[in-house]
């Protein structure tokens, strides 16, 4: 492994921000923390940048200790939020940076430089200021900094949300293409499941210090072990037993105590069909280009459904709900109706 993690701790002014924090990041795996605000990930980033002490645990890369080890000599790239690039400096010399306290020789610090201009894509710019530069370029920049020291690990601090959607749509396409090309193994911080889903191999979902579930993004979205992590990964019903099992080919596991325990339902999972006299009655439609997506009221719930296709719905619309592909459901709450019976069927 590239990098690892054991029962990582952090308190502030005695209150726990990091409690047990066990991880591992791959050679050239790509591997985003997820959550909200304050969930601990910034944290946990620092402490591996070097950049905060942990009060319990240990960091080690390739099994050497990183105890001891100041931030600049742990050779980690790092891209902030807000750039963080020095404005009296051109383009070349902010990428060249990292490379003149190495004390590389002028003619390889050119060669280096020039190459990855062309991989963020800023040929040309070389002799430019930050503040000629557009968001997106600064970005640009940043990333090739951090990369031009050929980093044993690459940190990403929200480093595309100041960014308009487009831009950092493409951009963080760009950074992923080029994680992959080059190998370097890569920790991101960020709130956005979308942006999450779309550059890790790996996410690691944190809530209030601690690892929830750490996953491929496929396993996340669609095999969530808490509600935590149903809800921060995307859109998703919540459906009381009494109601799901009101849906076609909804059936409580016989493991399972039915009080308390809900069905949750990606909106993907739900089919609609118009009906005069249908149990649904619909609230709003939006139109997100592919798809449109329904709320609806039925049974006493509000609902959300993304309907794929030509069939188009309104509001006012009365229809019928039924359940597309239950295995992709998950059961939360409930208690074990026998311990031996129900072994890992709770979520």
């Amino acid at each position: 492994m590239a990098l690892t993690i054991e029962n990582l701790g952090k308190r502030f002014d005695g209150r726990p921000v990091l409690d047990g924090i066990d991880l591992e990041i791959g050679a050239d795996e790509f591997v985003c923390l997820l959550g909200p605000s304050g969930c601990g990930k910034t944290t946990l980033l620092r402490i591996v940048a070097g950049l905060l002490q942990a009060d319990e645990g240990r960091i080690s890369l390739d099994g050497r200790t990183l105890a001891g080890i100041s931030a600049r000599e742990r050779n980690f790239g790092m891209v902030f939020q807000s750039y963080s690039l020095f404005g009296h400096m051109t383009v070349a010399e902010n990428v060249a940076y990292g490379l003149r306290l190495r004390r590389w020789s002028r003619d390889a610090m050119a060669t280096r430089v020039a190459t990855l201009l062309d991989m963020v894509r800023l040929p040309g710019m070389a002799s430019r200021y930050p503040a000629q530069l557009s968001g997106g370029q600064q970005q640009r920049v940043a990333i090739a900094r951090a990369l031009a020291v050929e980093p044993a690990l690459l940190l990403l601090d929200e480093p595309f949300s100041a960014l308009d959607v487009h831009v950092r749509g493409a951009l963080r396409d760009e950074l992923r293409d080029m994680q992959r090309r080059l190998g370097v193994p890569t920790l991101m911080v960020t709130h956005d499941q979308e942006e999450a889903m779309t550059l890790a191999d790996r996410i690691v979902c944190m809530n209030a210090g601690r690892i929830e579930q750490a996953g491929t993004p496929a396993a996340l979205y669609r095999h969530p072990r808490s509600r935590f992590v149903a809800t921060f990964m995307g859109q998703g019903n919540l459906l009381p037993a009494a109601a799901a099992c009101a849906l076609p080919g909804v059936a409580v596991p016989d493991a399972l105590d039915a009080r308390d325990l809900d069905l949750y339902v990606r909106p993907e999972s739900l089919a609609l069909s118009h009906a005069p006299d249908g149990e649904g009655c619909i609230r709003s439609v939006t139109f997100l280009g592919g798809l449109q997506r329904v709320h609806l009221d039925w049974r006493g719930l509000r609902l959300t459904a993304d309907v794929f296709g030509g069939t188009e719905f309104a509001a006012g619309e009365t229809v019928n709900v039924r359940l597309t592909d239950f295995e992709r459901c998950t059961w939360f709450g409930g208690e074990p109706v026998a311990d031996d019976a129900a072994a890992g069927a709770t979520a």
